[in-house]
């Protein structure tokens, strides 16, 4: 077992500091979720960085619930009503969403806003080189997770009531002005020298033309759960982050995985690709291309820098929230240091466009 499959898979005790009180959230899900019955008993998953998530169990059925982090947060963040929206709509459109089955925003029941969706049984892999998979059957959950999110792009946001669920256009540039103000106005995670030069020079260089879907964007291999013996996706999960933009975005954040070292997340650089039966990038992205009717991709390496520089702004906010005394995860504290490098293997794309 790899170390972050280790690391973060399963559940245990809960943490001090997000305790939930069973008794209301008992009352609670009687009053709200149909068909509840208990005796309820609660643990906490592993995982789950940003929005506590724990699993609920109960004599009939098991449930998830995600709810805000108590303390501070930064405005906009943890927006669990969100999360509930969209997973409620694509899950009605066929997509491979759980069911949700009640939204609580009132602080007063477990101390944040929290929701409840259906606890789907199967694998999280925490790594992308699939060390539990063959060969043979590698290349087919590669094969899996492109199906998922070329599936997610063609989603008809007009049928499936989404679309105001985030603003049309200028995507790149929203998002850009978005994380170099959340990176900017942390000042107890402290400056990063290639964050600084690409804070300024990403707005600069945003290729033009501008598409809309709705987009998740955290797509990794870790943020689903795969059928318990097969390559199928059955869920997508943490969707915090989604929202309606550009689908080369969200589909470049996959994508860096081939560009990303082990030690940073679930990074493919250095892993032998033919041995282990796994398609390389050109191959990865010419699949997704026939799926949604591309002829290619052009401006890829400003993408991943963009994403690269998001995801550094990321983990810069996870840095904050470990000195603050917020973070979610025990695990946190260990992510958070990996600011540096990202936002330098974010600068090193950058100059592949060109940046000086």
């Amino acid at each position: 077992m790899s170390e972050r499959q280790q690391q973060f898979s399963g559940t245990g005790d809960i943490r001090q500091g997000q305790e939930i009180d069973i008794a209301r959230l008992s009352a609670w899900m009687a009053d709200n979720v149909a068909d509840f019955a208990g005796p309820l008993s609660v643990a906490q998953f592993k995982g789950g960085q940003s929005n506590p998530t724990y699993k609920l169990m109960t004599p009939r059925q098991n449930y998830v619930l995600r709810r805000k982090p108590p303390g501070i947060l930064l405005p906009s963040a943890h927006a669990v009503d969100r999360e509930y929206r969209v997973i409620t709509a694509l899950h009605g459109q066929g997509f491979p969403a759980p069911r949700t089955f009640g939204l609580c925003m009132d602080d007063g029941v477990i101390g944040t806003a929290f929701y409840i969706m259906d606890c789907v049984e199967g694998r999280v892999i925490w790594d992308a080189t699939f060390p539990t998979a063959t060969v043979e059957t590698r290349g087919a959950y590669f094969d899996a997770m492109n199906k998922t999110i070329a599936d997610l792009h063609m989603i008809d946001i007009e049928k499936a009531g989404l679309s105001d669920f985030g603003k049309p256009g200028n995507y790149f540039a929203r998002q850009i002005g978005r994380w170099s103000r959340q990176y900017l106005e942390d000042p107890d995670a402290g400056r990063v020298p290639s964050m600084d030069r690409l804070v300024e020079w990403l707005p600069a260089n945003i290729p033009p033309g501008d598409e809309t879907s709705v987009v998740h964007g955290d797509y990794r291999c870790d943020n689903m759960i795969f059928h318990p013996t097969e390559p199928r996706v059955l869920a997508v999960l943490d969707w915090e982050l989604s929202t309606l933009g550009h689908p080369l975005a969200d589909f470049s954040y996959h994508l860096m995985m081939y560009r990303m070292p082990p030690a940073t997340t679930t990074g493919l650089i250095g892993a032998d690709l033919p041995a282990l039966g796994i398609p390389t990038e050109a191959e990865y992205v010419a699949a997704y291309c026939r799926r949604t009717g591309r002829d290619g991709i052009a401006d890829l390496d400003f993408y991943v820098a963009y994403n690269m520089f998001r995801l550094a702004g990321i983990i810069h906010g996870i840095r904050g929230r470990v000195i603050r005394g917020t973070a979610a995860s025990a695990h946190a504290k260990k992510s958070a240091e990996g600011v540096e490098l990202l936002a330098d293997l974010a600068w090193s794309q950058a100059q592949k466009c060109g940046a000086r």
